[in-house]
């Protein structure tokens, strides 16, 4: 008996559920035939066969001879054992799942997600302020080289591997990525950082090409002289990690406590933030818009990039416009349902 359960425990899933099944039902037809006049169908020596395996015994069944006590009996031995092994197959499929995503091994089958390539301090940041975000909802998938994921939420998936590699960008999922934003190593210098994205800029590009789709690519660069190689690159936008810094240090130099302005908009766990809304129907110039955010408590800041609009009240609204305004996240939520 110990023998065979021995040789059953290396039996691959498949077909230990298989021959479970199968002893299952056979049991279920044996104790039908032992007693008769106790179980009236195969299906109610089936119920009774799955309780008393699985331990449950509601006892509306229970065997009432000697041969099917004998018969009982066996079951409990053996056929709570078979359970155990299931179940300890079940864990096990369960840890080794756990243990491939966390390697990097599991391809992500979600849509709509931030794919993001290159992990770092200022990566991490920036994860984690999508993640806490009470507005972003949106999963984000990281490829990187690092032995395992290196960031831990419900949201987050990790890919290992080249990310100019076109089967690890399938494995991220990038035909259906919200965007693509591609961060400089931290490692290198500035030509270096520079010179490795823009090669995976590249590969993302011809990727896309080939694939006949649109990816929105955003890159972080680490010198402005280098910006006019990536938009030979097809890259949508260009964020320049050295830039930010002395701006942010030279307002607040010029305007005390400006740095705490710009902070808070860059965040958003509390305070005003910057927030994205679609026109109303009713609205047709700029005017219009402003005062109903206005009245509502959110100022109408921008239309895409054009902060111009404030000396444009009278012009119509674009078609596809993207107005930006800045509030608190009550009022957004407001807006959203309106």
């Amino acid at each position: 008996m110990f023998e065979l359960i021995k040789r059953i425990v290396k039996i691959n899933p498949g077909k230990l559920i298989l021959f479970a099944s199968l002893f299952y039902i056979a049991s279920a037809y044996i104790i039908y035939i032992i007693e008769p006049q106790t179980f009236p169908s195969p299906f109610a020596g089936f119920w009774w066969v799955m309780t008393t395996v699985t331990t449950v015994g509601f006892g509306d069944y229970s065997p009432t001879t000697v041969p099917g006590r004998m018969f009982g009996i066996f079951l409990y031995i053996f056929g709570i054992g078979l359970v155990g092994i299931i179940l300890g197959k079940v864990v096990d499929f369960y840890t080794y799942y756990g243990r491939l995503k966390m390697e990097g091994k599991l391809a992500y089958k979600g849509k709509d997600h931030f794919l993001i390539i290159g992990w770092s301090k200022s990566v991490q940041k920036t994860i984690e302020e999508i993640l806490l975000s009470r507005d972003i909802k949106t999963d984000v998938v990281l490829i990187d080289h690092v032995k395992e994921a290196p960031f831990k939420h419900e949201r987050f998936h990790y890919i290992r591997g080249n990310p100019t590699n076109t089967k690890v960008l399938q494995e991220a999922n990038i035909d259906r990525a919200n965007s693509v934003s591609i961060f400089a190593s931290e490692n290198d210098y500035e030509v270096q950082a520079d010179g490795k994205t823009l090669l995976i800029a590249s590969a993302i590009e011809r990727y896309a090409v080939d694939q006949k789709r649109n990816i929105y690519t955003i890159v972080e660069i680490t010198h402005e002289d280098h910006i006019r190689m990536f938009q030979h690159a097809g890259v949508n936008e260009f964020v320049l990690s050295s830039e930010s810094f002395p701006q942010l240090m030279t307002k607040s130099m010029l305007h005390h406590g400006s740095s705490r302005l710009f902070m808070q908009l860059l965040n958003h766990t509390y305070g005003e933030n910057i927030w994205e809304i679609s026109p109303a129907p009713s609205w047709r110039i700029y005017k219009d818009a402003f005062d109903a955010l206005s009245e509502q408590g959110a100022n109408l800041i921008a239309d895409g990039p054009d902060f111009s609009i404030i000396r444009r009240m009278g012009d119509p609204i674009s078609e596809g416009a993207r107005l930006f305004i800045i509030c608190d996240h009550a009022t957004y939520e407001n807006l959203k349902m309106q």
